[in-house]
């Protein structure tokens, strides 16, 4: 991906000088021709794909279909990919379903393939919508290429609104993020939790996120970050600590290199 974002560097400096400049970088971005070939072939073609197995047939297409649910990693895993989409989302041992990494739900429920006898693929707005989903997430690992926090930190403020304003209850709001690696990442970042913290039991882990965002914020619920302010504090609080991490590993890197060369 030719396309180089520019950014100041890390921290919060940087991420208030990528959101002045969002707009234009992204624009940018969506106009390398990469990016563009790609998703002016799905749009074209995607009208035409009614089964799992053409989809996985056609890498173009295969590419946008998963970069669109942030699960381009697994675009040489077909096989996979085809099992997912053919078995849905209705039973409830399908493969996805029993995938801790509730990012394979949402793409699966996306396509259709394995829930309806006609896939959402034959939706006159379908090629739009994956599109312009792709365009967020392509953007946002271009970008993560340079600087990991703020990808995540441009996720969070994406998918954070989409989960706040959702009507399921309280607590599968918080399985949903605990299940989704990259909001899962800004919450623990934010509240200072150890990288053992998801060896521990799932409502314990539940539990623990929701009285650290109590003492964070004074709500604890994930409907309060449908507020924009909420959910820039939160990202801040991120970004802050990603940034502190940052320097006392290289603070900690440079003592060990003085002592090994003294």
């Amino acid at each position: 991906m030719s396309f180089q974002p520019i950014l100041p560097g890390g921290g919060l400096v940087g991420w208030a000088f990528l959101q002045r400049t969002m707009a234009e970088q992204k624009a940018a971005f969506e106009n390398t021709p990469a990016i563009s070939r790609d998703t002016d072939h799905f749009k074209e073609k995607i009208g035409g794909i009614k089964t799992a197995e053409d989809l996985v047939d056609d890498r173009r297409l295969l590419r946008v279909a998963l970069g669109a649910f942030g699960l381009q990693d697994d675009i040489d895993n077909r096989f996979f990919v085809r099992k997912l989409l053919e078995e849905g989302t209705l039973k409830q041992d399908s493969l996805a379903n029993r995938m801790a990494d509730k990012r394979y739900v949402a793409f699966v429920k996306a396509f259709g393939f394995g829930d309806f006898d006609t896939p959402r693929t034959q939706l006159s707005t379908f090629g739009a919508e994956i599109v312009g989903k792709y365009r967020d997430r392509a953007f946002e690992v271009a970008v993560g290429e340079q600087e990991e926090p703020m990808r995540l930190a441009l996720n969070a403020a994406r998918e954070l609104e989409d989960l706040a304003n959702s009507s399921v209850s309280d607590n599968a709001k918080w399985f949903t993020i605990m299940g989704a690696p990259p909001l899962r990442s800004v919450f623990e970042t934010a509240l200072g939790l150890p990288a053992s913290f998801g060896q521990i039991d799932l409502d314990q882990q539940l539990e623990t996120l929701r009285s650290k965002t109590q003492r964070m914020t004074g709500n604890g619920e994930i409907s309060q970050f449908a507020d924009p302010e909420k959910r820039e504090d939160l990202i801040q609080r991120f970004m802050l600590m990603s940034q502190i991490a940052e320097v006392t590993t290289y603070s900690a890197g440079s003592v060990a290199l003085t002592l090994l060369r003294s």
